[in-house]
């Protein structure tokens, strides 16, 4: 239905019918769905930028929140190998020392 005015005759055509509840009923009933349809698309089309919006900031807090996981990894990484570095140096040394003690 283009305009308002076409719909007048059509309700007094759905009235005229023998069945004119049940015409008039579905016909109601259509309206208010699509109706229903047209408010909620609307409604999306208006809040869409926000949620992409928000969106974005997610997906950045999560990007930001996996890279700083990957350096406290690095760094957990980089004292375990400095703490063996150490550990192989004091084994070495006193490997070193018992056999000149030893010999």
């Amino acid at each position: 239905m283009e305009t308002v005015q076409e719909l007048i005759p059509l309700a007094k055509e759905l009235m005229a019918h023998k069945r004119k509840g049940k015409l008039v009923k579905l016909y109601v009933l259509g309206s208010v769905l699509a109706l229903l349809g047209v408010v909620l698309g609307l409604m999306e089309t208006v809040c869409s930028p926000f949620t992409a919006a928000s969106r974005l900031r997610d997906e950045e807090a999560a990007v930001a929140e996996l890279q700083a996981a990957r350096e406290r990894q690095a760094l957990q990484k980089q004292a375990l190998q400095e703490k063996g570095k150490q550990h192989d140096a004091i084994l070495c040394g006193r490997a070193l020392s018992n056999r000149q003690h030893a010999s």
